[in-house]
């Protein structure tokens, strides 16, 4: 058994924060890696809206730093997963997939998202084997290749720009005229000439044979007409899903879709279990924002350990 006053569960923008100001509050501070670390933004290639860097900057380069930043000041990363925890008494208990046990006298919970899936029965039998979730990690093996983005949101667009530097031709296909995704980089998408938008368009099915993808089928939403477009990678970027599938009968109350139920100052329904970042919402995916939680959750875990003493 590890004891610590704050576990941040979760290495993104938003549970390093909070190890930051947990660490300098002069709290034992411990960081839960999980399978991701550095969260989501690590997938990011060109951050622009991130404060402080006037060029654009890589999301695994961010990451890097601030993890640099938090062990400088004394937070201690762990590479474990979480599986459960205990919240009916305080000390509140952790349990990792290895086995360890950690007892936190205050848990911030910062799991973020994942990747959706499309939910289809081909995406699932080519999952690696032509189908991915992350241009960033699988973009070079389809250098002179031809490969589909699939969504409408910044994610999308991004992985879309960041394949033409490696594919002779890349379509991103979305569901609808509009993107979600911010008009400037929908605007410098349109300009990249082996870019094409496929809108309007959903997916039917993805085909293949043994060596992988070949081809994807796409439907027009308005014209009901279906479209074969060769391939050889399809890149899935439809949104994502909060990482909470360890609170499953922890008390922590949780909406439909598994979001963490907060208040305005980060508190769930338990007291002491604070929680900030994506697995939080799912409007306001942005690094700047998870960050910013990541520092209230912190300093009402601060309070509440204040007046715990």
């Amino acid at each position: 058994m590890i004891n610590t006053d704050i576990l941040a569960i979760g290495s993104g923008p938003a549970g390093c924060t909070a190890a930051i100001y947990g660490v300098r509050s002069g709290y034992k501070t411990i960081v839960l890696c999980g399978a991701s670390h550095g969260g989501q933004l690590v997938k990011t290639n060109d951050m622009e809206n991130f404060p402080g860097f006037v060029d654009p900057i890589s999301g695994y380069e961010v990451m890097d730093r601030i993890h640099k930043q938090c062990s400088r000041l004394g937070v201690e990363f762990m590479q474990e997963t979480a599986v459960k925890i205990e919240t009916g008494a305080r000390p509140f208990t952790l349990h990792c997939a290895s086995g360890l046990q950690i007892a936190a006298r205050a848990v911030i919970i910062s799991v973020g998202a994942c990747a959706s899936r499309l939910g289809i029965e081909s995406e699932k039998r080519f999952m690696g084997k032509g189908v991915s979730t992350c241009a960033t990690c699988d973009g070079f093996f389809y250098k002179n290749k031809t490969a589909c983005v699939i969504g409408g949101g910044n994610r999308a667009v991004e992985e879309a720009v960041f394949l033409t530097k490696f594919c002779k031709k890349v379509y991103l296909i979305h569901r609808r005229e509009t993107f979600r995704a911010h008009k400037v980089s929908v605007d410098k998408a349109r300009a990249i000439a082996n870019l094409e938008f496929v809108l309007s368009s959903a997916v039917e099915s993805i085909n293949g044979d043994e060596s992988g993808v070949k081809s994807i089928t796409v439907r027009n939403i308005n014209t009901k007409v279906l479209r074969d477009i060769e391939t050889d990678g399809v890149f899935v970027a439809v949104g994502t899903r909060p990482q909470t599938d360890f609170l499953k009968d922890s008390g922590v109350e949780l909406t439909s879709g598994g979001y963490i139920v907060v208040n305005e100052k980060t508190h769930t329904n338990i007291k002491g279990i604070f929680a900030a970042g994506d697995c939080t919402n799912s409007m306001y995916n942005q690094a700047v924002i998870a960050a910013g939680s990541g520092a209230k959750a912190a300093m009402e875990a601060v309070s509440f350990l204040n007046e715990d003493c």
